[in-house]
């Protein structure tokens, strides 16, 4: 039973993410076809362009077209507006954006929430670089990333993120000798963390079957010891 239990779970891992995905991006296609409006592209506009395609085949070929063109323009308008941020103008309305978003007590939240993971995630010059560890407890040790930033004093400013979630944590100042560079990607550590620890599966599993491997020794030399008294 306790195989099958296992299978499954390592089933429902793999599987879980991948429906999720495509359930989350089939009702974000849905949602842009139903708003974007079809006045441009639809079925009796593409019936002069494709004559010979059906009419359910021109509504979703109409559809997709209009996702595609939404999706493109939004692509574009992103680019531009990153673009201005440069600029003094990008840097005055980012500024009233915040100041707008920060007085709305629900949007606030989300607001903030948002930026924090997206400029933790995309950032340029305040991305987070290289994986450290850094010991928080006596014998605890954390895994935090450096943000390129130095104190007035010289400490290295680092973020500790919290598991899973990452968009929040903690900035921690800290010297240069006490905390030690990772040998992994940032994207390795950066699995780990979101994964909870468990993004090394392998090398837990194969310590996990080591562990068991040394207590069915223990329990076989005690065994032939009671049948020998």
């Amino acid at each position: 039973m306790s195989s099958v239990k296992g299978d499954f779970g390592r089933g429902l891992i793999v599987v879980g993410p991948v429906l999720v995905t495509l359930y989350l991006a089939h009702y974000l296609y849905s949602f842009i076809a139903g708003v974007t409006p079809g006045i441009l592209l639809n079925a009796e506009t593409l019936e002069a362009i494709a004559p010979g395609l059906g009419e359910y085949a021109r509504v979703q070929l109409a559809s997709f077209l209009r996702v595609t063109t939404f999706v493109g323009f939004l692509l574009l308008a992103m680019y531009v507006v990153g673009q201005m941020t440069d600029t003094t103008i990008g840097g005055v309305l980012e500024g009233i954006v915040d100041y707008v978003a920060n007085r709305v007590p629900v949007i606030r939240v989300v607001y903030n929430a948002s930026k924090t993971a997206t400029e933790t995630t995309f950032g340029a010059g305040e991305a987070l670089q290289t994986p450290v560890r850094v010991e928080t407890w006596d014998g605890v040790w954390m895994t935090a990333f450096k943000t390129g930033q130095r104190t007035p004093d010289g400490r290295a400013t680092l973020f500790l993120p919290t598991s899973p979630n990452i968009s929040s944590g903690y900035v921690l100042e800290v010297s240069p000798d006490d905390f030690t560079e990772l040998d992994e990607t940032l994207e390795e550590a950066l699995t780990r963390v979101v994964s909870g620890g468990f993004g090394d599966a392998e090398t837990a599993e194969a310590e996990l079957d080591e562990g068991a491997l040394t207590v069915v020794g223990h329990l076989e030399s005690d065994e032939t010891k009671n049948r020998e008294q």
